[in-house]
């Protein structure tokens, strides 16, 4: 196979890039010259947003594109036009966040998505540029030959957006950590090299239209990943667990102050943790176990100066030690049998 990476050197387009190579493929990594390409990938450099920034793929065939763009739509529609008929298949990477909302527990791919999106639009909100991103891939390669895929939570190496790396850091440092209950609430989230494992057997086998990719709901608990936290990073953190409205009344806000945690029973995670991927899994979606997630994201992590990388265009996540110790120094409230 020759693929066509675009982008290719960050989280989830290198992760794509790493198992492409691995799997003899001809891999050809279309990107600004940030970092490097992954070994074994060769490099074009071309900036999307720029004045003829794709002088670099005037020429050149491939059997498939993956593209990762997440910004205006207008350069998914600019790269997808200009290969369209020097490619066999475009799959495009895009995100749960265009179904519209709110939205039902078990949702598929039948879901209604947001409503304003343009193929042809500079960049507005992440949802509606990542339906934008849909569109233009739609429009230029038809529906036969463009994979909508349509990611939840993603987790693993070289995350840049600092979900579980915040939460192995802070467990890193050890003492009380606030762990927001019930210990059960399910995380069903993807690894990222699971995704790109099934995207890149996905564009083998030719499959089209949109499939919803993350975890089943028996994927891995909180509890699972927060133990798994504490155990690679040397056990000298203690979990305290605590009743999800102990850090509502905190003003504590899930899924940003608290990564990956959101309060059972809301309309959040329904939202983003409701997904039906029946129709990925038929099609060989698996799922390495969550020790493994968490053991090579530290190992990844320590090989690092410093924290993670994170993108600039992604909100910063995190608790505030201040807050976190406030929560943990209140006492608890009283039991009903007490009142």
């Amino acid at each position: 196979m020759r693929l066509l990476m675009l982008g290719g050197t960050d989280f989830v387009g290198r992760t794509l890039v790493e198992d492409a190579v691995r799997r003899g493929w001809e891999v050809t990594v279309f990107h600004r010259g940030r970092n490097e390409a992954p070994r074994g990938a060769r490099s074009l450099l071309g900036d999307r947003t720029a004045p003829d920034g794709l002088a670099a793929l005037a020429d050149g065939t491939w059997d498939a594109v993956v593209d990762t763009w997440s910004a205006a739509p207008r350069a998914v529609r600019e790269s997808a036009g200009l290969l369209a008929g020097r490619a066999g298949h475009y799959a495009y990477v895009s995100s749960v966040s265009v179904y519209d909302w709110p939205r039902p527990a078990g949702f598929t791919e039948e879901a209604p998505t947001v409503t304003g999106a343009d193929p042809g639009a500079g960049q507005t909100d992440y949802a509606r540029d990542k339906r934008g991103g849909e569109l233009a891939a739609v429009e230029s390669f038809g529906a036969e030959a463009s994979l909508l895929v349509r990611a939840g939570l993603i987790l693993g190496p070289y995350e840049n957006i600092g979900r579980l790396p915040w939460w192995l850091h802070r467990i890193a440092r050890g003492g009380d950590v606030l762990a927001p209950g019930p210990r059960e609430l399910a995380v069903p989230y993807v690894d990222a090299r699971d995704l790109a494992a099934w995207v890149l057997s996905a564009v083998e086998r030719g499959s089209s239209g949109p499939y919803n990719v993350a975890g089943t709901p028996d994927r891995a608990t909180m509890g699972e990943v927060l133990d798994a936290c504490v155990r690679v990073t040397g056990g000298a953190a203690r979990l305290r667990w605590t009743e999800p409205e102990t850090v509502l009344a905190a003003g504590i806000e899930p899924w940003t102050q608290l990564p990956m945690w959101v309060p059972r029973g809301s309309e959040l995670e329904s939202g983003v943790y409701g997904m039906d991927v029946s129709r990925a899994t038929r099609e060989g979606l698996r799922h390495r176990p969550a020790d493994e997630t968490v053991a090579d994201s530290w190992a990844w992590l320590r090989t690092l100066d410093g924290h993670a990388p994170r993108r600039a265009d992604r909100p910063e996540v995190g608790l505030d030690p201040a807050v976190e110790a406030r929560v943990l120094a209140a006492p608890p409230a009283p039991a009903e049998t007490d009142r």
